[in-house]
């Protein structure tokens, strides 16, 4: 499902560099994580939330490759 300004739990966990599971226990278990939202049987989280979450908390930032 692609509706523009949203991320399913996949490209959340790839843009996050976590499995994921670790989306799902992140929105359980982190207060100020992004929740989603319910489109029929998806979860989709607002891309900017997500975003800025990750800005806030650098140090759960994927590892960059060595080039």
């Amino acid at each position: 499902m692609e509706i523009p300004g949203y991320l399913t739990s996949n490209q959340v966990a790839a843009r996050l560099g976590v499995n994921r599971q670790s989306v799902y226990n992140l929105v359980n278990r982190v207060a100020d994580f992004p929740k989603p939202v319910k489109v029929g049987r998806a979860s989709l989280w607002a891309e900017v939330a997500v975003n800025e979450w990750r800005a806030k908390h650098p140090a759960r930032r994927k590892p960059q490759k060595p080039a």
